[in-house]
């Protein structure tokens, strides 16, 4: 349970500093003008003693009493050769008091420089992570990989600089050019979420009309599933005034998620991307997402899914990097969300991933498709070389078999794949026409905005991590 204090009494909450220039920190008005809610905040740098980890973890202690964000800015942190047993006490302590955090307010962190060593844990605790160009971020540092493997990878910007983390570790959710533009980011991003989980995200009246046709979303998506296209284009028509604030865009780039507002309510979008990968899913693209859906499910926001995708990514790599293990995680993540979720699927919704894209047995509200949906097993020309291949073998080769081919698929497509029949099953609620998204999904919103569902007492869920 969060206490939560009134705001006249957060600006009053002292935290204390560390060592003189080493750190500052407080509850209420931040010392960053983009930030003008009240949150707890800290800026750390250099190597900090064990006092000073104390202070930032009073400080996140005291921002969840209160209700507020988290929301911290490291400079150059890490732990000194010459440093004490008691500062890694210290980091532990922090360690803990961010977990004790996590699902309670939103936790925020800023690196602005180099995070070194086990400090650099501690973004890993945290619900976002923003980095600015020059941040750094690494356990080991390039000389002790060096020596310890005999790798020759001596520069630090390639072996944990902001482009790695925002591209191959998926650690940034956001790289921003300076830590004047991250703090506009953080800003963004706590006006879409609540200050804690026992209250709900900020809703606004919405200047964008929700009845408005989604007229560039419709000619956006191609008729020809083999077609690729940006589902950010349908996004952006989607949400109100264009407004997408993405996480993690260069990671997992099979899938798109990020924080938008459709007619005044704060919502998060997780969408398949058919310009990577044809949408198909990857280990990448599952944990990316999973993440995702926890967060947003952990602080009320609800879930718009869009879902284009021909199945899991196939591969020996995959396979042996544990593709069902890391598919898992995001069928878990929505399997055990309870916030308001909509899906609608636009194109392709094959096999696997059509059930872990919040299909309507997984616990999904409202689920809307396309005429264009396309919801099956497999898609028709698999379907065709495995159901039909003696029929096939029968023919002659040449046009004869291509035309007998082509028209068991069309048959294929007619009985199978259409979205009316999963609609006469009750597996879609709607098909709609994609002029009408925009007021199909908002509509389904408003009509959701007082569910609540009570969860069974547990320690803890065990998601596959």
């Amino acid at each position: 349970m969060v206490a939560v204090v009134a705001p006249a009494l957060v600006t009053q909450l002292p935290i204390g500093r560390g060592r003189p220039g080493t750190v500052e920190a407080g509850v209420g008005d931040a010392p960053w003008p983009a930030l003008d809610a009240s949150v707890a905040w800290f800026q750390a740098g250099t190597a900090m003693t064990v006092e000073d980890t104390e202070v930032i973890a009073r400080t996140v202690r005291a921002g969840v009493d209160a209700g507020v964000p988290v929301v911290g800015v490291l400079g150059r942190v890490g732990l000194g050769p010459q440093a004490g047993v008691a500062s890694l006490h210290g980091w532990g302590e922090l360690c803990r008091a961010l977990a004790g955090a996590s699902g309670l307010v939103p936790t925020v962190l800023v690196v602005d420089g180099p995070c070194l060593g086990g400090p650099a844990l501690l973004l890993g605790l945290v619900d976002v992570v923003v980095m600015t160009a020059r941040a750094q971020a690494f356990v080991n540092a390039p000389e002790t990989s060096a020596r310890i493997t005999g790798s020759d990878v001596l520069d630090a910007d390639l072996l944990g600089g902001s482009w790695v983390h925002g591209t191959r570790s998926g650690l940034a959710d956001v790289v921003a050019d300076d830590l004047d533009a991250a703090l506009d980011v953080v800003a963004d991003l706590l006006d879409h979420l609540p200050p804690n989980n026992h209250e709900h995200p900020p809703a606004v009246t919405a200047a964008d009309p929700v009845d408005r046709p989604t007229t560039a979303a419709a000619a956006t998506v191609p008729g020809d599933r083999r077609t690729s296209y940006d589902v950010r284009d349908v996004i952006a028509d989607l949400v109100d005034d264009g407004a997408f604030l993405e996480l993690r865009a260069r990671f997992g780039t099979s899938v798109v998620t990020g924080l938008a507002r459709i007619g005044g309510i704060p919502v998060g979008v997780l969408a398949n991307q058919p310009g990577q990968l044809a949408g198909a899913l990857d280990i990448d693209g599952s944990q990316k997402g999973g993440r995702f859906v926890r967060f947003c499910d952990g602080f009320g926001m609800p879930l718009v899914t869009l879902v284009d995708t021909p199945g899991f990514r196939p591969g020996r790599d995959q396979e042996w990097r544990g593709m069902i293990r890391h598919g898992a995680k995001l069928a878990f993540a929505y399997a055990e969300a309870t916030v308001p979720r909509v899906c609608v699927v636009l194109r392709k919704a094959y096999g696997g991933a059509f059930i872990v894209m919040d299909c309507k047995s997984m616990g999904n509200d409202c689920a809307l498709a396309w005429p264009s949906a396309e919801i099956a097993v497999m898609g028709a020309q698999g379907a065709v070389e495995i159901l039909n291949r003696r029929d096939l073998a029968a023919v002659p080769e040449g046009p004869e078999r291509e035309a007998e081919r082509r028209r068991l698929e069309a048959d294929y497509e007619a009985r199978y794949l259409s979205p009316d029949v999963a609609a006469d099953r009750g597996y879609v609620d709607e098909v709609i026409d994609p002029l009408d998204t925009r007021r199909a999904v908002a509509g389904a919103l408003a009509a959701l905005g007082a569910k609540r569902e009570a969860l069974r007492p547990r320690r803890h869920e065990n998601i596959p991590l």
